[in-house]
């Protein structure tokens, strides 16, 4: 099953807050799709993005590190706090 990661609207918003480092964290069953999605990212920004390899089990589950925007991806619509 493909799924729509809305890239476009993660692009969107690394450039309209010209962010530098992004970091993105993914369910075990999207992260083989990891590296195609910093490809994307990077080719369509200015941002250095870095993939989070550890664990993630939802939006309390923070890395820790330095990055101007964490994406995280899971299996909700598609919202900013």
């Amino acid at each position: 099953m493909e799924y729509d990661l809305e890239l476009n609207k993660v692009v969107k918003e690394i450039n309209k807050n010209k962010v530098k480092t992004t970091l993105i964290q993914l369910p075990d069953g999207l992260k083989p799709k990891a590296v195609d999605i910093v490809k994307y990212l990077e080719s369509k920004t200015n941002s250095k993005v870095f993939i989070w390899a550890g664990s993630c089990y939802g939006a309390c589950d923070l890395p820790s590190g330095e990055y101007d925007l964490v994406v995280q991806f899971g299996h909700n619509k598609w919202h900013f706090y």
